[in-house]
């Protein structure tokens, strides 16, 4: 079964909120079987227009298991600790090989 990927786009707008969401939602992505691959660090667009504010990405097991994570109790915990902490906050999840 292939891997499943979370790629996330945001604009942080209020760091000391955004940092209560930082602390807890490593914990959630543990649980549901996942690793943090990129969070935040410096990045260089090489092609088209788009400029990303802050990019994260996560693997997991598989497309269930994330899908899980992000429906879970201790996600949506850590999602209403980033509310108003962020001007935008893009989330994608696609099925790797």
């Amino acid at each position: 079964m292939p891997s499943a990927y979370i790629i996330v786009d945001m604009l942080i707008s209020d760091m000391a909120q955004y940092k209560h969401y930082m602390a807890a939602a490593p914990a959630a992505v543990a649980a549901a079987g996942g690793e943090y691959l990129v969070r935040g660090g410096r990045f260089e667009t090489m092609e088209g227009q788009w400029q990303p504010g802050r990019i994260a990405m996560l693997r997991f097991p598989d497309f269930d298991a994330a899908k899980a994570f992000y429906d879970g109790e201790m996600y949506r915990a850590a999602r209403a600790k980033r509310a108003g902490a962020t001007q935008f906050f893009n989330m994608v999840l696609v099925e790797g090989v």
